[in-house]
C-alpha cells in the first residue's frame, strides 16, 4: 500500500469522502486509502529538499532522539523543529516524549509512514 499525498482544499476532501460513500452505499468493495490532503501552500513546504531528506532518513532510522537526529542532519535546533512542525501537522511523522531515567525527558521522532511508498499528486 502507498501513502498517497494529494494537494488539495477542504472541498476536495469532503468530494473523495463522499464518493467513497457512495461505493460503500452501492455494495462495493472499497479499497483502503492512505490520503493525506495538503493545503497547496504547504505542499511545496513539504518538497523542499532538507525536508525530503529528514523523511528519507527517518524512514530508514524507525525512531531516533531529538538530538541525535539534529547531529545526523547537521541542523540547528530551530530549523530542524519548523521542519518537524509542518511534517507532524500531515502525520509524516510523530513527535513523543519519553523519559531518560536520571537525565529528564528525551523528545523522540519516528516516521508514521514505515516503508510504505509516498506518491505526491498535484493538480493545477
Amino acid at each position: 500500500m502507498s501513502v498517497e499525498i494529494k494537494s488539495g482544499t477542504l472541498s476536495d476532501f469532503f468530494t473523495s469522502a463522499k464518493e467513497t460513500a457512495k461505493q460503500i452505499d452501492r455494495g462495493e468493495r472499497v479499497e483502503p486509502k492512505r490520503i493525506i490532503w495538503v493545503d497547496p501552500k504547504d505542499l511545496m513546504l513539504l518538497l523542499k529538499p532538507e525536508r525530503t531528506r529528514l523523511v528519507k532518513y527517518l524512514r530508514q532510522q524507525q525512531k531516533v532522539v531529538f538530538s541525535d537526529l539534529m547531529a545526523a542532519m547537521q541542523r540547528s535546533p530551530a530549523s530542524l523543529n519548523n521542519d518537524l512542525k509542518i511534517l507532524s501537522k500531515y502525520a509524516l511523522v510523530r513527535i513523543s516524549k519519553e523519559t531518560n531515567p536520571g537525565h529528564g525527558v528525551n523528545k523522540v521522532i519516528e516516521s508514521s509512514l514505515g516503508s510504505e511508498k509516498v506518491e505526491f499528486r498535484v493538480e493545477i
